[in-house]
């Protein structure tokens, strides 16, 4: 097939001259757009560098929700992320973030929220911007949109999210355009994301409970060696506390695992503030929590322990939709004292600590519940 065939099929002329300068314009043109594709390459390629070598969580954000305007063009971006356990609302609070200051990020408790914007496709979507379709991905808009690309963030086949980018001009995001570089971008924000969340949880799975910000089951044990170890050396008093919430299946069953949730978290942060920075605060399974006071005698402990009692019993709950409400807590005590018996220190393991506790909560639910028992200062037991 001949250059001139070709010329004669989309009605060129044939004129040598003419012919010429009509291919040197379309070459032109044909350059013209690879080059230009070449600089927003290289500006999506500069944008996903910058994300992959960030792994905080606030800063990754940020950086999503903040490209150079000057490089993109992008009016407006927002972020909508999968968060039913609250564990990135959580790391970015712990952070010192105001999520109230980060108006154009938002979070679903339900993977149908985010679903609901990709029915047909896992791929993303421009065109027009409908308020109906799209008012809830930008709230905080200066004015709406005039056209939009939603980028799905997709790991493992499944939705953790959506970036959406919007323009005020209608005519920038349409219908029918390539996406492969909105594509690549979307698949790099999501790698970025699930790295960034994953070393979050890896960071606080040895020391933090991700529910409640305490400290968790591992880390109290191993510090329930090292507390008793230093006790037994430096003949210091330690006591030890079991609190468990009454009827905490109620608060789930009445008014859903989310408020559960949000309990656990109060009582933990009322439990903490009645402790000694010095304390250890642990959440030890479920609703219940354990806790160390070093150089703590009985009395002391016990008084420590009628405060916490105090503060949740009168401690008002609320629940969207719901009567407020109250719950409490039965709390277990022991105490180690070295200097009872030489004998028994030498001998005494974190683990028999825990049990007498454990013992004392048993008897504060047999008596009533929302109520603090002590089962006394450790002594020598047969069989030690």
């Amino acid at each position: 097939m001949t250059a001139s065939f070709l010329l004669d099929q989309i009605g060129m002329p044939k004129d040598p001259i003419s012919e010429n300068k009509i291919l040197r314009h379309r070459l032109d043109e044909f350059v013209a757009e690879a080059r230009k594709n070449e600089r927003k390459m290289r500006r999506f390629q500069s944008l996903e560098l910058k994300l992959i070598g960030l792994s905080s969580v606030q800063d990754l954000i940020e950086a999503i929700l903040t490209p150079d305007y000057a490089t993109f063009r992008w009016d407006e971006v927002t972020l909508l992320l999968l968060d039913p356990e609250y564990e990135i609302q959580r790391a970015l609070e712990e952070e010192g973030v105001d999520l109230r200051s980060l108006p154009r990020l938002m979070f679903a408790s339900s993977s149908d929220d985010i679903n609901a914007h990709y029915q047909i496709s896992l791929f993303p979507t421009l065109g027009p911007y409908r308020s109906r379709q799209h008012a809830n991905l930008f709230p905080a808009r200066r004015r709406a949109p005039g056209s939009v690309a939603l980028l799905p963030l997709v790991r493992q086949g499944k939705l953790i999210g959506s970036l959406n980018v919007g323009s005020y001009s209608a005519e920038r995001f349409v219908r029918g355009v390539r996406t492969d570089f909105f594509e690549h971008l979307s698949a790099t924000v999501s790698i970025c994301l699930e790295n960034a969340v994953n070393i979050e949880r890896l960071k606080r799975q040895g020391l933090t409970d991700t529910l409640t910000a305490i400290n968790n089951r591992r880390f109290f044990d191993q510090r329930l060696k090292e507390e008793v170890g230093s006790a037994q050396r430096n003949k210091q008093l330690l006591s030890c506390m079991l609190l468990d919430v009454d009827f905490f299946k109620r608060v789930n069953d009445t008014y859903g695992h989310q408020v559960g949730d949000l309990v656990l978290r109060d009582v933990a942060a009322l439990i903490r503030a009645q402790m000694r920075g010095s304390d250890v605060l642990s959440r030890y399974g479920g609703e219940e929590f354990s806790a160390l006071l070093s150089q703590a005698s009985e009395d002391e402990a016990l008084e420590v322990a009628e405060r916490i009692r105090e503060s949740i019993e009168q401690h008002v709950f609320s629940a969207e939709g719901q009567a407020d409400f109250s719950v409490t807590i039965s709390i277990g005590v022991t105490t180690f004292n070295p200097e009872l018996d030489e004998t028994v220190a030498m001998r005494m393991q974190g683990e028999y600590m825990v049990g007498q506790a454990d013992k004392a909560l048993y008897e504060a639910k047999a008596n009533g519940r929302n109520r603090v028992e002590s089962s006394g200062e450790i002594e020598m037991q047969e069989g030690w």
